[in-house]
């Protein structure tokens, strides 16, 4: 679907790295919860089905499913994996964000 999230090659591949352990999994579910001081926070999880309202996103063989709750708020995202010296995380670039906390656990839209 056009403007649904996208991925990074750094992410399709950490999640094709991820899920070659986890056989009984199909892919990862990314959806969003009210969380933290500005209102809303991802999630990311290992799914063994594709829910009935999710939609799927296809890329590089990697299957990604976006929950109903979550669609709206992440057209036109990109999800990357980014490592540094300290860290190494799942990042979601997201076009429709509003604002952040300080700490950058929870966004609005």
């Amino acid at each position: 679907m056009v403007g649904f999230p996208s991925e990074t090659p750094s992410a399709v591949n950490k999640i094709k790295q991820l899920l070659k352990d986890k056989p009984e999994h199909v892919g990862v579910k990314v959806g969003v919860r009210t969380r933290g001081c500005n209102g809303l926070s991802y999630t990311l999880e290992y799914t063994k089905t594709k829910g009935d309202s999710d939609e799927e996103v296809v890329q590089d063989g990697v299957r990604v499913f976006i929950e109903k709750k979550a669609q709206l708020t992440l057209l036109g995202t990109e999800m990357d994996y980014v490592e540094d010296k300290l860290s190494s995380e799942f990042v979601f670039n997201n076009p429709n964000i509003k604002g952040t906390c300080g700490c950058g656990e929870s966004f609005n839209i």
